[in-house]
């Protein structure tokens, strides 16, 4: 049988390179809202002759608009983010576009004004942080009956904050590459991701709970271990068709749902490392006190532990 617990600290070395990877990229590279989360307009636009992005991002940084962002969507009409526009300005702009480029259709516009955007913000937060506290009561309660049912919350809900983490890093370096921005789409994605991810690390933890039920061992980091394995196989299998599904809607929804599907793509596959090797992991280190040896290198940890 795989020793998956026996390298706990190798995956958790893992697990905290990624994490120190994300802290670095939102504190330098930060994110970009988009004006659900902040404030301003977006206008989306069907050009009749051909029009490439570069050269229509180019246009408008000569009208002004340096900080506009420009993307395309699956049909391809272009989606434009600047500063909240008047009637007036859309007008000029609309009329300077087509000066440049010829003829052009609007087919949407919307303006978020301050105000919005901030209670907005707020309730998105706040949406995220009932959903955590929920997620870790339930676990705790679901497992009452096992010695110590808090600490499989505990495990669960760092493993959660490690995929949005993830997510929200991710997020932080698209935005700087591509002018990727962060709205109530994302935020869906998020929810939807610690949904998911929740659901594979119950999994696990439940057949931790029924094979301990059983005593097939006495040692707890066996009992994890064989856990582990047994579920790894559905666990693999569910994320595989879950990723084919996303990558579908990448392909063929467009720009409409980007952000969600994205998020959707990166917390998969976080969450499939997580409820599988970091979750059990810290369970079996919490378990075993083994705090102090996560500052040590992995394999003089391992060596010890086995000693």
């Amino acid at each position: 049988m795989l020793d998956i617990m026996g390298k706990r600290f190798w995956f958790l070395l893992i697990s905290g390179i990624i994490v120190l990877i994300c802290i670095i990229s939102l504190a330098t590279l930060g994110l970009k809202p988009g004006i659900e989360l902040s404030s301003g307009s977006v206008m989306t636009l069907r050009f009749e002759q051909k029009v490439v992005q570069s050269e229509l991002k180019q246009e408008l940084d000569n009208l002004g608009y340096r900080n506009a962002v420009v993307q395309t969507t699956g049909e391809g009409d272009f989606l434009i983010r600047s500063v909240e526009l008047t009637t007036e300005a859309k007008a000029q702009l609309k009329g300077d576009l087509t000066a440049k480029f010829g003829p052009v259709e609007e087919k949407g516009f919307e303006n978020v004004d301050p105000v919005i955007a901030k209670q907005t913000s707020r309730t998105a937060g706040i949406a995220v942080a009932v959903a955590t506290v929920g997620i870790l009561l339930y676990i705790a309660w679901a497992f009452r009956k096992m010695p110590k049912p808090f600490r499989y919350g505990v495990c669960a809900i760092i493993a959660l904050l490690q995929d949005a983490l993830v997510a929200l890093g991710v997020f932080a370096i698209l935005g700087s590459i591509l002018g990727w921005e962060v709205n109530l789409m994302f935020i869906t994605g998020i929810l939807a991701v610690i949904g998911y991810s929740i659901n594979n690390t119950v999994v696990v933890f439940d057949r931790i709970r029924e094979n301990l039920s059983k005593g097939i061992s006495t040692n707890f980091e066996a009992v994890v271990n064989n856990s582990v394995v047994e579920t790894l196989g559905r666990c693999l299998n569910t994320s595989l068709t879950t990723l084919l599904v996303i990558v579908a809607l990448i392909l063929f929804i467009g720009a409409s749902i980007q952000n969600f599907a994205m998020v959707m793509l990166i917390g998969v596959i976080s969450g499939t490392f997580t409820s599988s090797f970091v979750a059990p992991s810290l369970l079996v280190v919490w378990e075993r006190k083994e705090w102090g040896r996560l500052l040590k290198l992995p394999s003089t940890s391992t060596a010890k532990a086995k000693g």
